[in-house]
C-alpha cells in the first residue's frame, strides 16, 4: 500500500504486515484518545473499535483532535470514525457509544483484540476496564494523567506499580490492589509532580453530561501539547508492540 510506504522503509514488510492484521480496542475518544486514534489509523490498523459515549462540546477544542466547527454536538466516535475514513479507507472501524464498566467490557473486547488502549480519565471506569483486560489476559496499554501538566519531556512508559509523580497511578495502584492485582499494568505517565487539585486549574462548568453515571466532572488545565504527545506515546507503545518490538508486562 503506497500510504504505509515509508513506515515499511522504516520497519520493513514484515512488521508493517502485521499492524495491517492488527485490531485494536480504543477505549475513550478524547484529547488523548484522539490522538491514539489518529496515529493507529496512519499506521495502517486494519480493525479499529472506538467506545466512547461522549460529544465534542466548547471546552474540547484547545486540546481535542477532532474538535472542529462542523464537529461539535457529534459523538467523538462518531467523528473519529469519519475522519480515519479519510485517512485509510481500509480500516474496518466499529463504534461503541456507551459507558465503559464492568458490565460492558465482555461487549467492548468481543472478538479477541490484540490490544486495548485506555485513554478514559475517570477513576472508577479506567480500574474496571485495567481489572477486567489484566484478568481476562487482554494486552492494555493505559495512559495515566495528562492535565495539569506542561513538561513535555517528562513522559515516560513501563508499569504502572512503579511509576512515580501521577496522582491519577496512585489511586489507580490502590484500587487495583485491593482487588489482589500487584503489577503488569504498562502505562504512560508523567513523573513531574503536580499539586493534585490547584483552585485556579480546576472548575465544575455547566456542561451538559453525557451520561447520568459518575459524578460532576471537573475541568482541569491542560495545553494541546502534552495532551497530544501522551496520545501519540501510547499509539507509538502500540505500534512496537503490535509490531512485535516490545513485550508488555
Amino acid at each position: 500500500m503506497e500510504q504505509l510506504f515509508c513506515l515499511e522503509l522504516l520497519l520493513g514488510k514484515e512488521k508493517v504486515e502485521k499492524l495491517q492484521k492488527a485490531f485494536v480496542v480504543v477505549i475513550g475518544i478524547g484529547a488523548v484518545g484522539s490522538y491514539a486514534t489518529e496515529a493507529l489509523a496512519r499506521s495502517g490498523i486494519h480493525h479499529l473499535r472506538l467506545v466512547d459515549f461522549d460529544t465534542i462540546k466548547p471546552t474540547n477544542f484547545n486540546r481535542h483532535l477532532l474538535a472542529i466547527a462542523p464537529n461539535l454536538g457529534k459523538l467523538k466516535a462518531e467523528a473519529a470514525k469519519e475522519r480515519i475514513a479519510q485517512i485509510n479507507p481500509h480500516c474496518q472501524v466499529d463504534v461503541v457509544n456507551s459507558f465503559a464498566a464492568e458490565e460492558t467490557m465482555a461487549q467492548i473486547t468481543e472478538g479477541k483484540p490484540d490490544l486495548v488502549i485506555d485513554a478514559v480519565d475517570s477513576l472508577n471506569p479506567k480500574v474496571q476496564i485495567l481489572a477486567y483486560c489484566h484478568e481476562k489476559k487482554i494486552p492494555v496499554i493505559s495512559s495515566m494523567g495528562a492535565a495539569l501538566r506542561m513538561n513535555i519531556f517528562s513522559l515516560k512508559a513501563g508499569d504502572l506499580f512503579k511509576t512515580t509523580g501521577c496522582p491519577l497511578a496512585r489511586y489507580v495502584r490502590s484500587r487495583l490492589r485491593r482487588r489482589g492485582i500487584q503489577k503488569g499494568i504498562f502505562c504512560i505517565y508523567s513523573d513531574t509532580p503536580v499539586s493534585e487539585e490547584p483552585i485556579q486549574q480546576t472548575r465544575i462548568l455547566n456542561e451538559e453530561q453525557d451520561n447520568a453515571r459518575g459524578r460532576r466532572r471537573h475541568k482541569l488545565g491542560s495545553t494541546p501539547t502534552v495532551t497530544g504527545a501522551f496520545g501519540l506515546a501510547v499509539a507509538h507503545h502500540a505500534l512496537l508492540y503490535l509490531a512485535g518490538d516490545l513485550k508488555l508486562p
